[in-house]
């Protein structure tokens, strides 16, 4: 058995659990606390907190870690951080373009801090991407402090809209190849939840994608442990929606776990290794640092306890019957 090592803390220390310290030039030991779950918790060392506040529709926390460079914390929850965020972002975006044939036109449901952009924006084919993000706070402190994304946020084929993406997609004449849920994950109160419901999936979203379009969304931890929180429910709702539905996960450091994502299309996949190897090449300005072929080919084969797990799942999101991660949006914490 393993032994168990408790860490006091000292008078000088400040402990930051996503309510936000009063001094915004936090000391050498401060630290960062994520509550994953009631009996478990993730902790960072911190440098400094760069930006905090509480926009109309969630908590915005930007910190300077000692780990993992500049991280993004939504409603307690980290999104992305700067020394692993392109694991995320590579396996969110390149998957569904490189498994489209040509795709010209994409739709970012989220993704403000622009880094899926980004990554979309490598592709030679792109003629546009629409990133759609309700919360023009965090897209405009994501401008300003996120430095890998500033040419992405200046590139002429880039279409930023502050909406609600939901609204936005209902509201556009237009289709898209793809469309990526580039979104928070889904915590009560949150804004974001009603995304990843079934007849969003079926009656928004899916009209709006082109013959041979391919729908992409992030959908939450996906470990031993953590997988039926979200992860097995979303990918059991996009079934009920689509024809052809491809699960892959991955380890994302700064989450302290594995990550899944779902893929969707009514036209089937075909995950080759050489042909993706050969499309990259080919179609991808740069070099990606994560994916290749190989790499993409094996994040499909799941482990046997996730695979069974979605294979039984009967659990369809909606938005009276949803489920959610550990943690409150702004909206639940200012009802309590």
């Amino acid at each position: 058995m393993g032994e168990v090592v408790m860490f006091p803390i000292s008078d000088k220390c400040h402990k930051f659990n996503g309510t936000t310290p009063k001094d915004i030039n936090e000391p050498d030991d401060s630290w960062f606390e994520e509550v994953i779950d009631d009996d478990l918790k993730w902790s960072f060392a911190l440098n400094s907190v760069l930006h905090r506040g509480i926009s109309e529709y969630q908590e915005i926390v930007l910190l300077d870690t000692k780990r993992f460079g500049k991280a993004l914390v939504i409603d307690g929850k980290m999104q992305s951080a700067e020394s692993d965020e392109f694991i995320y972002h590579e396996c969110l975006i390149h998957p569904s373009l490189l498994s489209h044939p040509n795709p010209k036109t994409v739709f970012i449901m989220g993704g403000g801090e622009g880094s899926s952009a980004r990554e979309a924006l490598k592709h030679k084919s792109i003629e546009k991407v629409t990133m759609c993000d309700i919360d023009e706070e965090v897209v405009a402190f994501c401008r300003e402090h996120l430095t890998a994304n500033k040419e992405a946020f200046c590139n002429k084929l880039l279409e930023l809209v502050i909406n609600d993406a939901k609204a936005e997609l209902e509201e556009r004449k237009e289709k898209f190849d793809i469309i990526v849920g580039d979104l928070a994950d889904p915590v009560e109160g949150g804004p974001c939840y009603q995304l990843y419901t079934k007849s969003f999936y079926q009656d928004i979203l899916k009209p709006k994608l082109n013959p041979l379009g391919i729908f992409v969304t992030q959908a939450g931890p996906a470990g031993v442990f953590t997988h039926q929180e979200v992860f097995s429910s979303i990918y059991n709702t996009i079934k009920q929606v689509f024809k052809h539905v491809v699960a892959y996960t991955t380890h994302v450091p700064s989450f302290a776990d594995e990550w899944g994502w779902v893929m969707a299309s009514d036209s089937p996949f075909c995950i080759e290794e050489e042909k993706m190897d050969k499309k990259i090449r080919k179609t991808i300005n740069g070099e990606l640092m994560y994916l290749d072929g190989a790499s993409f080919y094996s994040l499909t084969v799941l482990n046997k306890m996730v695979s069974s797990s979605l294979k039984n799942e009967t659990h369809v999101y909606t938005e009276d019957n949803a489920r959610f991660i550990h943690g409150q949006g702004v909206g639940k914490k200012e009802t309590i």
